[in-house]
């Protein structure tokens, strides 16, 4: 579990492409010293467990299920990644409650400068959006966000401040850029419980059940 609060940026330092499978080493100095074998990192919202280490360095092996949902299969060397440690439950969560399971791939529509803070504009999966509200939370390669705004076509309007725009890759996207998407947690259960009893996260009722 992790809370959207990015504690690092780190680097693609090399791509190994298997049969199957893909093994990304990254390079993390501010991080790396402290994992484990075994970990969980969020990289870019995704989370990936630690399996090789060396001090300012570890590997993950991302499969093929990662690969189709992910950014995770674009990579390449020198790529910038969010980084976060899997929460502590003794801790403050700052963010809100992320798994780390993308539920899709969304990619930034348009970029706006508004006084000192940004304003970018993403389209989500459909399925993705239908779980969003507007002032709710959302995930963006990792990023615990708040929606400004939802946009007709599938969109989602971010306010960024210049702290996190510095400190996160988000500041490094360009148009067109892709982005794993997680959506709302809370969003997820309610739809899956409406859906249960009959009802889609519309509030219709489906045909056939009370």
């Amino acid at each position: 579990m992790f809370t959207g609060i990015v504690e690092t940026t780190g680097r693609v330092v090399e791509v190994q492409k298997r049969e199957s499978t893909s093994r990304l080493r990254f390079g993390a100095p501010t991080i790396a010293g402290d994992l484990g074998l075994g970990d969980s990192v969020a990289v870019d919202g995704a989370c990936l467990t630690v399996t090789e280490l060396s001090p300012d360095e570890f590997s993950v092996d991302v499969i093929g299920t990662t690969l189709d949902r992910t950014v995770a299969g674009m990579y390449g060397p020198g790529a910038r990644v969010n980084l976060e440690r899997a929460a502590r439950l003794n801790a403050r969560i700052d963010g809100h409650l992320v798994q780390g399971h993308v539920d899709g791939v969304g990619h930034l529509k348009r970029r706006m400068k508004s006084g000192e803070y940004w304003l970018l504009d993403f389209d989500i999966p459909t399925e993705i959006l239908d779980l969003t509200v507007e002032h709710g939370s959302i995930t963006l390669n990792g990023v615990s966000l708040t929606v400004s705004e939802l946009l007709p076509e599938s969109g989602v309007r971010i306010g960024v401040i210049p702290y996190t725009y510095e400190h996160t890759n988000l500041g490094e996207l360009e148009e067109g850029s892709p982005v794993n998407v997680e959506g709302d947690l809370i969003g997820k259960y309610v739809a899956r419980i409406l859906s249960a009893r009959g009802r889609d996260p519309a509030g219709k009722l489906h045909e056939g059940r009370a």
